[in-house]
């Protein structure tokens, strides 16, 4: 596994994290033993840095790793992040006295004295812009309980924004070959101040698989489901905020393009760690045979110029028009 400076935080990371939203239910679900195995899959492959969040299935994602972490004799980072909580809910949610509740509560469920790095999850843009949370963040710092605060942002604008400030130590962002808007608007800028950038739906929720058709089936529970149009939360979270059905003959269109000795996951994930700006990725992962996969793409050679011209033409005159949401 090769890995890389998560910012200014002192860490070096895994190229490739793991990401475990899927250890709560909104993937459909995993049950303890299946989720113990993906995580020491996770380890045995060299990935040493697990993002996570107190939401992801009300704090199973959390208590799931809490629970790992007690027979992992490697070292691990954990990301957790906070703010999207259903209790107390929005607007009480944004207060000191909540946010110190949800350092504590994930605390619990992680097992640990101090969380590595804490994310404020995807807030509103107006609450994000508001004076008092910088001022909270430093007062959360000087607690102890948290080593590093970062933020995880749905749009550009707001990832610009956290860059004006201190104590941001790392910028969680949507980023993949449907996505590539941050090639542009933040990349520079972002390694120019070192903060870290992390990757989040790399695959755009199993599309740049290039395994789902428009009959796959997906779990009641699962917010491939119930949110592929923003009924929940930010459609951009769910297929990047593309239709689902003009998302599979996109990315159908896509395998044309896959090297030879490459699946198109791995290509995606090739793509994303080509950029030197990108501290980590953090695909999410069910199987095993997942994690192996999506460790293997360090391995490979990086992606040609001729490939990623492609790649960027094909996004500015075919993808670009068709995302929604804030971007």
């Amino acid at each position: 596994m090769k890995h890389r400076q998560l910012g200014q935080t002192g860490f070096k990371v895994s190229e490739i994290g793991l990401g475990t939203w899927q250890l709560g239910p909104d993937w459909g679900g995993l049950d303890d033993r299946s989720a113990r195995a993906v995580l020491r899959s996770a380890v045995d492959q060299g990935i040493n840095f697990f993002d996570t969040a107190d939401v992801y299935g009300h704090g199973l994602s959390e208590t799931r790793i809490g629970q790992f972490r007690k027979e992992c004799f490697e070292k691990i980072f954990v990301a957790t992040k906070m703010g999207q909580s259903p209790r107390p809910g929005w607007p009480k949610n944004f207060s000191l006295y909540s946010f110190r509740t949800f350092i504590d509560s994930s605390l619990e469920r992680l097992g640990v004295d101090v969380i590595d790095l804490m994310q404020i999850h995807c807030i509103p843009s107006d609450f994000l812009k508001k004076t008092e949370l910088w001022e909270w963040i430093a007062i959360l710092k000087k607690d102890g309980k948290v080593k590093n605060f970062g933020i995880s942002v749905e749009s550009m604008e707001d990832a610009l924004f956290c860059l004006e400030k201190d104590n941001v130590a790392s910028l969680q962002i949507i980023f993949n070959i449907f996505r590539q808007k941050p090639i542009s608007a933040l990349f520079e800028k972002a390694k120019a101040k070192k903060v870290a950038v992390i990757v989040r739906l790399p695959f755009s929720s199993g599309l740049l698989s290039g395994k789902m058709t428009t009959k796959t089936n997906f779990d009641p529970q699962d917010h491939r489901f119930y949110n592929r149009d923003g009924k929940a939360f930010n459609v951009g979270e769910t297929f990047s905020g593309i239709p689902f059905e003009k998302g599979v003959a996109l990315a159908d269109e896509l395998k044309t393009l896959v090297p030879q000795g490459m699946t198109m996951s791995q290509m995606a994930l090739r793509w994303i760690l080509d950029f030197d700006a990108v501290s980590v990725v953090i695909p999410g992962a069910t199987k095993i045979n997942q994690v192996k996969e999506n460790a293997s793409a360090i391995d490979l050679e990086p992606l040609s110029q001729e490939l990623h011209d492609q790649l960027k033409l094909f996004y500015e005159t075919k993808v670009a028009s068709l995302i929604r949401g804030v971007y």
